[in-house]
């Protein structure tokens, strides 16, 4: 679905599935979006461990994924948290491109969006990540990734956000299958990683989003999805997970 906002309606189609994602078109200005990526470009990308992910994935600022440790998060979690604040302050930018983002995500939903908390601390807020050569096919899915709850609120549904800054004129698509996890699944993971080999999602369905500049998507990435490697221009975006709690609110975390 493609819309000038996002609204109540269009978030709980995508819960309920009869929708594949919500896509916002001039979500922010040009000239905003030139903004953030300037000043990005102007700073060091750290890599995720390409032990795991592989082909490598830039990014700027840390995932509560970079330090899960027995279903669980680790303490160091924290302390990577306060390096994150830091960098992205000292970009310089006039606004919080995060909390603008949530703003208009929960302009018309009912209390708005904010971020998440557990054990009552605030989780990071998004990442500026960079997959020039593509993410595999893979799920996420905090019920499945975690012991217990993520979150101090118990979570009915799931979802991803992206906000696009810059996108290469060729490659870059995003692919979404109508395929969510089943044990069976399991033969075609790749070995030591977080994907699967395309194989998985067999005949199931499926779309392919080519984002432009400014614009913003939602999906449920408990889905199988996956991103296709960018030919010619640096493809980069804010993201974040965003879940639907069982008492109505919309939480972020990265």
């Amino acid at each position: 679905m493609t819309s000038t906002c996002f609204t109540r309606e269009l978030i709980t189609d995508l819960a309920a599935g009869r929708c594949a994602a919500v896509r916002v078109p001039g979500f922010f200005t040009p000239g905003r979006c030139t903004e953030v990526r300037e000043a990005l470009e102007r700073s060091r990308f750290d890599v995720y461990g390409t032990a795991r992910v592989d082909p490598p994935v830039m990014r700027f600022g840390i995932g509560v994924s970079d330090h899960m440790s027995k279903g669980g998060v680790a303490d160091s979690y924290w302390d990577a948290l306060e390096g994150h604040h830091k960098a992205w302050r000292s970009l310089g930018l006039p606004f919080d491109p995060f909390r603008l983002c949530r703003e208009q995500l929960g302009a018309r939903w009912p209390g708005g969006v904010s971020v998440g908390r557990r054990g009552g601390r605030e989780l990071g807020d998004g990442v500026a990540r960079e997959p020039n050569s593509g993410f595999q096919v893979h799920f996420d899915d905090a019920l499945r990734e975690y012991s217990g709850n993520l979150l101090d609120s118990a979570l009915l549904a799931q979802f991803a956000f992206n906000l696009y800054l810059s996108v290469p004129p060729a490659g870059g698509e995003t692919i979404l299958w109508r395929h969510r996890w089943h044990p069976a699944d399991e033969a075609f993971r790749l070995p030591g990683s977080y994907g699967y080999a395309e194989e998985v999602v067999g005949d199931a369905q499926s779309i392919e989003i080519s984002p432009e500049i400014g614009e913003a998507l939602l999906i449920d990435p408990r889905n199988f999805h996956a991103v296709r490697p960018s030919d010619g221009a640096r493809r980069i975006a804010l993201g974040f997970a965003v879940g639907l709690s069982d008492t109505a609110e919309l939480l972020t975390w990265a």
